[in-house]
């Protein structure tokens, strides 16, 4: 029975791999001009290198605007006199100013490319001021379809939140609004209701009350911050702190509720701490002590931004009080307490050049919730959690997407990308090694961009092993490699199937009972068995298929 069932898996296996492969054909994406100006590094951006902003707000709930500025530093490093800086409809740029001069620009879409007056002198160290304002987009569907939430509490105060990966955070500032450049310091004043509080990135510097009735709260990010991480939160706030011992001393936590919530986030965002002591244990220390962590409820479900982590859970243990793995493990903490503040290290500390990369985010940090539950729950615990997320697994187009058009690739970046992750580490088989691997990530590329080649190239590296092919299949083809094998004359034959070519990743199995490490290629090997009595399970732990084709 095993066997015809083993058959009837492969079957529909490679009808539905062949079934994603027509429908990729069928349907080829059309990218457009505004693609290319929002997602590669154009020459009006690639000559300056954006050193600091100071963004300077009004958000106004009556009228669902935000007006002001953003005082833009920057590096020349290339002689041109054109800059490309972004803003999406129907925002709109009122006037640019630099060397108090105003200069001339022209639209083409979301992107305004500006003529600057001034010399610009390789090395030289200059700024400018966009002035700007509108009714920004408003989110869809926060924060998968994002812009500003304008909302209202249960006692009728406005509560506001800021979402935009992907979309891009010239949704509602201007900005370089491409991730290889960010920036390495940042001031944002936003000015805000006096009723209300507004919570942005890093520390609150101070507050000062205006004669208008209003108040400009000014908040200093002193660590490099990419765009979509950079934030607003308006509500009726409180507050509630501790001091998290980590590895770099005293780090301060703050959690910014509203009011009606406080009794609950004090027990809820425990799971901050146990968050802490699990994540610096894996994978080093908290990227941005200088600039705190902070857990802020918005609404939405939540994001991570950098320092600003926000939340939208219902203060429920899992994913709306759901478990994504079906284990039970899964309601065991909070879903978005975890992930989201798992992008401190896997989004801001290290994140993509290119959204076509956003595995580098996704995969490592969906991984991170296994390594959550692995450390207070056990080894098996760790396991069955991310095993239980191929359920989710869609294997309709490739885990990477098109570059510079802002294409990001499939949403399995989130639960393949962490079986990947989870398979690679059977490989390892070590698991002090890996813990060292993971920790040593965060330590190489410290505050930076990077490519997925880099990734690949480290790993390769840190491990010993040629990942080359492995990579090719489990980030750039849709199909589950498959382990075909036979017995016949007290031998077992086997080879990788339904695979890109050259995959030869070893694999663990057992055979009568006797764990060993065979290692396939795409051509047949065999190796005995000394008895026609023969049974072959694979470890579970490879995110893999099997079929026997014994006669």
């Amino acid at each position: 029975m095993k066997k015809y069932l083993n058959i009837l898996f492969f079957t529909l296996l490679v009808f539905n791999v062949s079934k994603a492969q027509g429908l990729l054909q069928k349907k080829e994406i059309t990218f457009t001009r505004q693609d290319s100006l929002r997602g590669s590094i154009t020459k009006e951006r690639v000559w300056w290198d954006v050193l600091n902003y100071h963004l300077d707000i009004k958000v106004n709930p009556v009228d669902s605007t935000i007006t002001g500025s953003n005082t833009i530093g920057y590096k020349v490093l290339q002689e041109y006199n054109v800059m490309q800086i972004d803003l999406q409809n129907p925002m709109e740029i009122y006037k640019v100013i630099q060397d108090g001069k105003e200069l001339k620009y022209k639209r083409e879409g979301n992107a305004f490319f500006i003529n600057l007056l001034a010399n610009q002198t390789v090395g030289a160290k200059k700024e400018l001021t966009v002035f700007y304002g509108g009714r920004p987009r408003i989110a869809v569907n926060a924060p998968w379809d994002g812009g500003i939430s304008w909302k209202k509490d249960r006692n009728g105060k406005w509560f506001i939140g800021s979402s935009c990966q992907g979309l891009g955070a010239s949704v509602w500032w201007p900005n370089k609004d491409h991730m290889y450049d960010e920036v390495e310091n940042m001031l944002i004043s936003i000015n805000a209701p006096k009723n209300l509080m507004a919570v942005s990135n890093g520390r609150l510097q101070n507050v000062k009350e205006l004669k208008d009735g209003t108040k400009t709260f000014n908040w200093y990010v002193s660590n490099p911050i990419n765009n979509y991480g950079v934030n607003i939160n308006i509500g009726d706030y409180v507050s509630f702190s501790e001091k998290f011992k980590g590895e770099k001393g005293d780090l301060d936590c703050t959690y910014y509720v509203l009011k009606d919530n406080l009794a609950k986030a004090k027990k809820q965002f425990k799971d901050a701490p146990r968050m802490l002591k699990a994540f610096e244990h894996w994978f080093g220390p908290y990227p941005f002590y200088e600039d705190s962590y902070k857990l802020v409820e918005a609404p939405y479900l939540g994001m991570e931004h950098q320092s600003s982590v926000t939340y939208g859970n219902g203060f429920e243990n899992g994913y709306l009080g759901r478990d994504l793995s079906g284990t039970g493990w899964g309601l065991k903490f909070d879903f978005i307490i975890i992930h989201e503040s798992g992008h401190e290290w896997f989004a801001n500390n290290i994140t993509y050049k290119d959204i076509a990369d956003m595995w580098i985010h996704e995969s490592f940090t969906n991984y991170s919730e296994s390594l959550f539950v692995e450390y207070y729950y056990g080894k098996e615990a760790g396991y069955e959690y991310v095993k239980g997320l191929r359920k989710s697994i869609q294997n309709d187009k490739p885990i990477i997407g098109n570059y510079d058009v802002n294409n990001e690739g499939s949403g399995d970046m989130y639960y393949k990308g962490a079986n990947m992750l989870h398979t690679l580490r059977q490989n390892v088989n070590d698991d002090q090694k890996w813990r060292t691997i993971l920790r040593g990530l965060n330590k190489t590329f410290y505050h930076q961009t990077v490519t997925t080649k880099q990734i690949e190239d480290y790993l390769s590296t840190a491990t010993g092993i040629n990942l080359n092919t492995f990579f090719n299949q489990y980030l750039r083809d849709t199909r589950i490699p498959t382990l075909e094998y036979f017995f016949k004359d007290n031998k077992v034959s086997f080879r990788w199937a339904n695979c890109v070519a050259g995959f030869d990743m070893p694999i663990r199995i057992t055979l009568n009972g006797v764990e060993q490490v065979i290692k396939p290629k795409t051509q047949w090997q065999n190796t005995n068995t000394k008895t026609d009595k023969t049974v072959l399970e694979i470890n579970s732990n490879y995110y893999v298929a099997s079929f026997n084709i014994t006669d």
